[in-house]
């Protein structure tokens, strides 16, 4: 039997349901259930594919091609589960297929309404795509109040009848800030956030309080009565120094506790928090530092990049040190000199990115790496600009560039047209609408024998996720390969490059897709582990 959780959040936003809701999914998993956790969004975008990055954050894709909320991100890193495309929702998405229905004729003439037809559609949601898993965890974006979450609060309200509470949970998370002027917790918002809540019909079952210090009994007590849950089911969701510490603080304060009290499951077994002791332990026991440069162009937003600074703490765990990274606007290479910036780093990362603003700072980069012999690593775009300096500064194509930026007579960097996904031929124009039409999901990649990713990976062929509509040109691999930049991996087909590298260079690697989007606290990305190695031998020799 498939139970359901819910989790909605009030308040304010950003409080981190999605965290929220990945270490509950970590904590039943350490119990032996089998999870999966869904994300639902209230804004009308179909997906956040065509969304800036200071908007929305990273955008996550899934191995079936979806693009998503980069909580779909926090799902995978805490429990490993590899998130499909049916965990994602938006409003947009949602009245899209309604809308598709009424034109097909689907509702047979009737009036199509947010009730019933699109709270079908959400319920319909949510209960598909299930195979044998104990619980599903669906977090609801934005908060409690907000317009656009309505339909969303109504069909969770109408599941939890249908469903029963055998089958359903309902847990909301609040704010109980600290007034320093007044010297006390205030518990008013988490009040007022459930009231709003028991409007809607939705009783919380489990009431998750963020706050910076511990909760007085006396206001755990207050928060149960006025909002009418269990006092032991009023649960201090504390702020930590390390986001893997969260599930074994949320264990400490009784959540999965209190969730399998709730569906009548045994609770006399302990949960297995090895692994997560162990992170934590590696997190703040680090046996030395480096520190990476990431020059982007979306630097000001952390969340842009949030599986990209996860995935180089991860091969920092590995590697038994601490990541310093440094984010550097890629656009201030093209007014001052590198040197200045980078001659301290014990690496660099070049990350993805769209459009030619910061494009000539990323080539300065890459120059910077290539020649003083940094330890360097090119993701998606970044891989674009190291080619495309090896092309100018090495290969003599002096007008050597990408058609993203406009038309050039050396497209070293051209745009997709054609590609096989699958038994199918995807094709692309420039005409094309952008969005969900890149070059997504897992695609396969064969490694050159003998060549530094060929042993990092320690497999000939490799599987890894992409997000990108421009692909180096293969015309120009023989005389790239002069310069001494290897192609060491491949599509399988011999017709898209996927991995560059320099042989001679202490770690210069450059690839297409976003190993990032893989990397976990239990198991790093073997490329950032290695990234991080290299850069622990470059401090050595500072």
């Amino acid at each position: 039997m498939t139970r359901f959780i819910f989790i909605t959040g009030g308040v304010v936003s950003s409080l981190g349901k999605g965290l929220c809701s990945a270490s509950l999914g970590a904590l039943l998993q350490a119990r032996g259930y089998r999870v999966r956790l869904r994300k639902l969004d209230p804004y009308l975008n179909v997906d956040p594919g065509t969304m800036s990055p200071y908007q929305h954050g990273e955008v996550y894709v899934t191995d079936d091609g979806a693009e998503t909320d980069l909580d779909l991100g926090h799902y995978e890193r805490f429990t490993g589960v590899s998130s499909r495309g049916s965990d994602s929702v938006t409003t947009g998405r949602i009245y899209s297929n309604v809308i598709a229905k009424e034109r097909r004729g689907d509702y047979l003439g009737g009036t199509v309404q947010v009730i019933p037809h699109v709270t079908d559609a959400i319920k319909e949601f949510i209960t598909s795509d299930i195979t044998d898993e104990d619980f599903i965890l669906c977090e609801i974006g934005g908060t409690v109040g907000d317009i656009e979450s309505l339909p969303f609060l109504e069909a969770i309200r109408q599941l939890g009848n249908e469903l029963g509470e055998e089958r359903t949970l309902f847990m909301h998370l609040t704010l109980v800030p600290f007034i320093s002027a007044a010297g006390e917790l205030k518990t008013k918002p988490t009040q007022h956030s459930v009231k709003e809540l028991l409007g809607l019909g939705i009783q919380p079952d489990i009431l998750m309080c963020r706050i910076d210090r511990p909760l007085p009994q006396s206001d755990r007590r207050k928060i149960a009565l006025f909002c009418n849950v269990r006092e032991e089911a009023v649960i201090p969701a504390m702020d930590v120094d390390t986001i893997y510490h969260v599930p074994i603080s949320y264990h400490d304060e009784g959540l999965d506790t209190q969730v399998c009290k709730h569906f009548k499951l045994p609770t006399d077994k302990e949960p297995d928090l090895t692994r997560w002791f162990d992170i934590v332990n590696h997190v703040r026991k680090p046996e030395g530092e480096v520190t990476i440069a990431v020059v982007g162009k979306y630097v000001q937003l952390k969340d842009a990049y949030k599986s990209l600074s996860e995935a180089l703490e991860h091969g920092g765990i590995a590697n038994r040190v601490k990541v310093k990274l440094d984010w550097i606007d890629s656009e201030i290479f093209e007014r001052e000199d590198a040197v200045s910036h980078l001659e301290h780093v014990d690496g660099i990362l070049v990350p993805g990115g769209f459009g030619e603003r910061g494009a000539q700072g990323k080539i300065e980069a890459a120059k910077f790496a290539r020649e003083r012999k940094v330890p360097y690593f090119g993701i998606c775009f970044g891989m674009q600009m190291a080619v495309i300096e090896a092309a100018r500064n090495i290969a003599g194509i002096a007008k050597a560039s990408s058609t993203e930026f406009g038309p050039t007579p050396d497209a070293v960097v051209g745009l997709m047209t054609e590609w096989t996904k699958g038994n199918e031929v995807q094709r692309r124009t420039s005409e094309t609408d952008k969005g969900g039409t890149m070059r997504l999901g897992a695609y396969p990649c064969a490694l050159k024998t003998g060549s530094r990713v060929a042993e990092i990976y320690g497999s000939p062929s490799i599987s890894e996720r992409h997000r990108h509509r421009y692909e180096v040109n293969i015309n120009y691999k023989k005389d790239l390969e002069k310069t001494g930049l290897t192609f060491s991996g491949m599509s399988p087909d011999g017709v898209l490059p996927e991995i560059v590298e320099y042989p001679d260079h202490p770690w210069f690697v450059g690839v297409q897709f976003h190993p990032e989007l893989k990397s976990k606290p239990f198991e790093p990305h073997p490329l950032f582990t290695s990234f991080i190695a290299a850069a622990v031998q470059q401090s050595r020799l500072v």
